[in-house]
């Protein structure tokens, strides 16, 4: 089973269930404001994607950190911690392919070849 993992207010996050379910990819929605964020699942993100790309340096929620934990995260380790501690930091959509492979972000067309 495909999972979407995010935020429901995320317009991203709402493209891309619009987009599954307008494609017929059957797929569960994490949310991260109610389930939390898995940690096992978040190390295995990193692992395949590197925490550079899960970390969204560009938002709001990075942008409202104090200075000198911004500072603190210099590798996956402390990512991770940033990113359990403040799920809205994650880039969104993280998804799971129901054949294992992650992508984050939405992108329709890399998408299109998944499905």
């Amino acid at each position: 089973m495909t999972i979407l993992y995010g935020i429901p207010n995320c317009d991203t996050v709402k493209r891309a269930r619009d987009w599954l379910t307008n494609q017929g990819v059957a797929h569960e929605f994490h949310d991260f404001k109610k389930q939390g964020v898995p940690a096992d699942h978040l190390a295995a993100w990193v692992q395949a994607a590197g925490w550079e790309r899960i970390l969204n340096r560009k938002g709001t929620t990075w942008r409202k950190l104090p200075e000198a934990q911004q500072a603190s995260v210099v590798d996956a380790a402390s990512a991770q911690a940033v990113m359990r501690e403040q799920a809205s930091v994650i880039k969104r959509p993280v998804v799971e392919w129901d054949d294992g492979r992650i992508t984050v972000g939405f992108d329709a067309v890399d998408w299109e070849t998944r499905i």
